[in-house]
């Protein structure tokens, strides 16, 4: 299991499991964030915890982040999936480096084509510094 927090501590999360990848995603949302994302569905895979605001973006999700210290913790879709499944993904960089390092990078292309793009060999500790 994996376990995130906001700079505070007010908010976490908890991913059940490790992730075949860490998306880094080029969006106008994500780029700005500089998020790694790690996906499930919520109450499932994921678990989150505590208070957060939420920017709504678009129809689809919306970010949530914490009130006090600003970080974004996760994002959530808008729309129930079949089965009553709501997609949640997680921001890998408020976990412990040692427990996500290894975990390999996925580029999404957010941006333009909304493909995926191959892997290139890098993985999140090569996004620290």
């Amino acid at each position: 299991m994996i376990k995130g927090s906001c700079l505070c501590g007010a908010v976490h999360w908890t991913f059940d499991g490790q992730p075949d990848g860490a998306t880094a995603c080029n969006c106008t949302a994500c780029r700005r964030y500089g998020v790694l994302w790690a996906y499930d569905y919520e109450n499932e895979g994921i678990k989150v915890s505590g208070p957060t605001k939420a920017y709504v973006r678009g129809t689809a999700l919306e970010f949530h982040f914490c009130p006090e210290c600003g970080c974004v913790a996760f994002w959530r879709g808008l729309r129930l999936e079949e089965l009553g499944r709501r997609r949640i993904a997680v921001n890998l960089r408020l976990a412990e480096p040692e427990a996500v390092a290894a975990i390999p990078i996925d580029h999404f292309d957010g941006l333009d084509t909304f493909d995926d793009l191959p892997r290139d060999g890098r993985c999140v500790a090569d996004y620290w510094f």
